[in-house]
C-alpha cells in the first residue's frame, strides 16, 4: 500500500448528446460529443485514518455519490482530497473526473491491479447510476475532442475525434441538474441528439460540432434566457458559441466571448485523457 497518489482528469464540455438507459450501469451512457479541457480536477487519494472514506473538494468536505461507489467496488477507506479548475453541476464534468481520478489514484494506492478500462467502466457505472452524467467519464479518460459512437463503457463505447485543438473560453452562469434533466423525458432530447451526431460524424470539424451543439441546445430545449442572450452576443461578434450540457455555462471557440465584450475564463483542449502524476 502506498501513502497517496494523484491523478489529473480534463474537464469536460458536452456540446450534445443522445441517452441510452440499460440495466446494466455499464452499458447505459450516451452518444455525442465534446470538448476536454486543459482547466481539470486534481485528485489525491490517501488511506483513511478511521472507518469511513471522506471527500473533499477544495477544502470542503462534500457526498459525492459517484466517489463513494468507486470506493466501495475498490473495497478502499480512502480520504479523497480534489482542487478543482473548474465549478461542480455547471456543465464541466466535475462529477466524472473525481469517480475517474478516485478510481486511478485508489488503484495505485491500494494495488487493486487493475486495467485502465477496468477502471473507466467503475467510474463510468458510478456516475451512470449516481444520475449524474452518462458519458464525461468515457471522454475524460480519452481526452481531445471525443466523439462517442456507441454508449457504455470502454469495451462497450467506440469513439472516434476531431482531429483538431482549440483555445476555449467559457463563463458560467450557475447550474442545472442533470440528474432533473436524465430522469425526465429524453425522448426530444435524444431524437435532437442523434441529428447532432450524424452532422458531426459527416463532417469532423470544430466547426461543425459548435454549429450541432447549438442546434441540439435549440431543438432539445435546454437554452436558458441568459444562454441564449450569450450565444446571440458571440454571434454578433463573428464568434462560436453554444451551451455546456448540462450547466447554465456557454462555451466558445478562440476569442469568441472575448470579442463579445465578456470576461470569460480561458483553457485550451486537452491533448490527453486522464493521467497519475
Amino acid at each position: 500500500m502506498r501513502e497517496e497518489a494523484t491523478a489529473f482528469v480534463p474537464g469536460h464540455i458536452t456540446g450534445f448528446f443522445s441517452a441510452h438507459p440499460a440495466d446494466d450501469p455499464t452499458k447505459a451512457g450516451s452518444r455525442g460529443a465534446g470538448l476536454t479541457l486543459t482547466d481539470g480536477v486534481e485528485v489525491t487519494v490517501e488511506p483513511a485514518d478511521g472507518e469511513d472514506s471522506t471527500v473533499a473538494l477544495d477544502g470542503t468536505e462534500i457526498d459525492v455519490d459517484p466517489v463513494t461507489t468507486v470506493l466501495e467496488t475498490l473495497d478502499a477507506t480512502a480520504r479523497v482530497e480534489a482542487d478543482s479548475d473548474l465549478p461542480l453541476g455547471a456543465g464541466f464534468g466535475v462529477s466524472g473526473a473525481l469517480a475517474l481520478g478516485t478510481a486511478l489514484a485508489a488503484n495505485r494506492v491500494f494495488e487493486c491491479k487493475l486495467s485502465v478500462n477496468e477502471l473507466v467502466t467503475i467510474a463510468h457505472g458510478a456516475e451512470v447510476q449516481a444520475g449524474t452524467g452518462l458519458g464525461d467519464v468515457v471522454a475524460q479518460a480519452h481526452g481531445g475532442v471525443p466523439i462517442r459512437l456507441e454508449p457504455g463503457s470502454p469495451q462497450e463505447n467506440e469513439l472516434d475525434a476531431i482531429p483538431s485543438r482549440a483555445r476555449v473560453e467559457y463563463v458560467s452562469f450557475g447550474e442545472l441538474s442533470t440528474a432533473d434533466v436524465l430522469s425526465g423525458d429524453t425522448d426530444q432530447l435524444t431524437a435532437a441528439g442523434r441529428e447532432a451526431l450524424s452532422r458531426v460524424v459527416e463532417e469532423p470539424t470544430l466547426l461543425s460540432f459548435m454549429y450541432a451543439s447549438r442546434l441540439f441546445a435549440r431543438d432539445a430545449g435546454l437554452l436558458t434566457d441568459r444562454v441564449t442572450e450569450t450565444i446571440a452576443d458571440v454571434s454578433a461578434a463573428d464568434g462560436q458559441a453554444s451551451m455546456a450540457m448540462l450547466g447554465e455555462t456557454v462555451f466558445a471557440l478562440g476569442t469568441g466571448l472575448s470579442d463579445a465584450g465578456y470576461e470569460p475564463s480561458v483553457c485550451a483542449t486537452h491533448p490527453a485523457g486522464a493521467v497519475l502524476k
